[in-house]
């Protein structure tokens, strides 16, 4: 059976843009159109040339090969001619192989937001799919609060469809605005756009995810006939964001409801690249990326039930839904107090750590574990703590430094300027080979400075650490009242962009974070000469 095919529109670095706190620099724009054209995206919308210096710049030339470079804007104003209309100009104008309009489709918004006739509306659409074709452009139109607009004058929705259609619009896009509608409204009212005689291959869907379904709207109208979806990476956009191309890919690709009626151009190459995909897009962010994200996320494939971690090691099937390699990600067994013996087992041995089940020392890790998490630890959260203990338990660890002793101070005082400020100072006092070495630092801080007190002079292994970046600090009081126990989680990472977590617990905050931070060095020192060992195996 021939199977349908299924475009894929990126609109990342235009509605993705509206993000609150997200603002890409042109060197932003191009390094993530290289990474959606290399992934296999169909098109990869840019921008509004002509609203900014970012996007008119980033439209100077074509920024991608293999997809379509689309430019976005709106239609021409009503009561001006195509071609003395700036915004059109500077859409035709630019380095772009299509041109995706704007469109109201809710006469409530044509007479509110445009100020103009329903008719003059229709004119506008139908002049800018006319202009767009003339320049040589494919053009899209994004019927914006379609759904509403349907719901309120069906008729007159249809209408901005049709001229759109009419006009020779490549593709109409069915948007859900305000993001309101439900997935059965969406089925029934696209069922009712290609009853008017809109092709279902030249109609898209554009969600928006208010009530957390966007990508089930999205899949919904796939199911009733539209052809090209749109939406962002890691569902980003305005107000609760946009369809999630990293959910919704997958999905297409490998759940046979959809891969056995639809293909989408995506090899299982590239999927098996949507987790990095997903990661870098985040880094470049400057965020964490989300754990319990679908399919890629860190804990989508991870168990902690030992009941769990049994089967698992059995069949993966009994507790995953698709293999975790199809999609770049990796299972996790988690080793917590709830896990079993198959738990520990199985992580040990992703780690390279192979221990009998029967031994006498992995019986001890295990109890260790969970006395210790019922003081507060967290090692389902922070893996590299987890791989510390283990190997200290199990085998050995180098010491590589080790300190005999730290203080931090707080101090308010007035600056040379007179002004009062709050200052944090740091000594740690560190031996290596023999030689003690004490550093002073200040910082934002009292952990602020101790990190940078402590990582200031390792000696001979100062060279392995300059790359250590801490990247994410979370403090969880456990217990109430003034001698509460605290748990400090910390991110790292490296140049590599490995990361990894640590935690540490006390009544002391200072104390709990100087654990954590002392794991963090450890394990990067003890990652170098893993991966050093491995380059001289090879």
């Amino acid at each position: 059976m021939t199977r349908e095919r299924i475009h894929l529109f990126d609109t990342t670095l235009r509605d993705g843009q509206q993000t609150p706190g997200v603002d890409f620099s042109v060197e932003d724009k191009i390094a993530i159109a290289k990474l959606l054209d290399e992934f296999g995206m169909d098109y990869v919308e840019g921008g509004y040339p002509g609203a900014n210096p970012t996007d008119t710049a980033f439209f100077a030339e074509k920024r991608t090969a293999g997809a379509k470079f689309v430019a976005f804007g709106m239609t021409k104003r009503a009561g001006v001619s195509a071609s003395n209309d700036p915004g059109l100009a500077a859409l035709v104008q630019s380095k772009s192989d299509a041109i995706c309009f704007v469109a109201k489709s809710w006469d409530y918004h044509v007479r509110v937001a445009l100020g103009c006739t329903n008719e003059e509306n229709l004119d506008s659409i139908k002049a800018s799919v006319e202009a767009a074709i003339a320049a040589g452009k494919e053009a899209l139109v994004d019927c914006e609060h379609f759904f509403d607009g349907f719901k309120a004058n069906s008729d007159y929705a249809l209408a901005c469809a049709k001229a759109a259609y009419d006009a020779g619009a490549r593709w109409v896009v069915l948007c859900d605005t305000n993001g309101g509608t439900q997935p059965s409204e969406v089925r029934a009212i696209v069922a009712k756009v290609i009853a008017s005689g809109i092709p279902g291959e030249n109609l898209g869907i554009h969600a928006h995810d208010d009530t957390g379904q966007a990508v089930a709207n999205s899949l919904a109208a796939v199911e009733a006939g539209v052809r090209q979806i749109q939406g962002t990476l890691n569902g980003i956009g305005e107000r609760c964001g946009n369809a999630n191309l990293i959910s919704i890919i997958p999905t297409l690709v490998l759940k046979p409801a959809f891969s056995e009626r639809f293909e989408t151009g995506i090899s299982a190459e590239a999927l098996a690249g949507i987790s990095r995909l997903s990661r870098a897009f985040d880094e470049l962010l400057n965020r964490a990326p989300e754990p319990q994200a679908p399919y890629v996320g860190m804990s989508a494939f991870a168990t902690k039930a030992g009941i769990h971690a049994s089967a698992l090691a059995k069949d993966p099937a009994t507790y995953e839904h698709v293999p975790p390699e199809a999609v770049g990600n990796r299972r996790k067994v988690m080793v917590s107090d709830q896990g079993g013996k198959a738990n520990f087992v199985a992580e040990l041995k992703r780690r390279g750590i192979d221990v009998p089940r029967e031994g006498h020392r992995l019986d001890a890790l295990i109890s260790l574990v969970k006395e210790r998490e019922a003081e507060g630890y967290a090692y389902e959260g922070a893996d590299a703590s987890f791989e510390l203990l283990a190997r200290k338990m199990l085998h050995t660890v180098p010491e590589f430094f080790r300190v005999t002793s730290f203080r931090c101070m707080v101090e308010r005082r007035f600056d040379a300027n007179g002004e009062l400020k709050t200052v944090s100072e740091a000594i740690v006092k560190v031996l290596v080979d023999g030689e003690e070495k004490m550093s002073v630092a200040e910082g934002h801080g009292p952990v602020n400075a101790l990190d940078l007190a402590l990582r200031k002079d390792l000696g001979k292994f100062q060279h392995e650490i300059g790359d250590l970046e801490l990247v994410d600090y979370k403090v969880r009081i456990l217990n109430g009242g003034t001698e509460a126990v605290t748990r400090v989680l910390i991110e790292s990472r490296d140049a590599a962009g490995v990361r990894w977590w640590t935690v540490g617990v006390s009544d002391n905050i200072i104390d709990a974070s100087f654990q954590a931070l002392m794991d963090s060095i450890v394990f990067k020192l003890m990652k170098n000469r893993d991966m050093a060992g491995l380059v001289a195996a090879e």
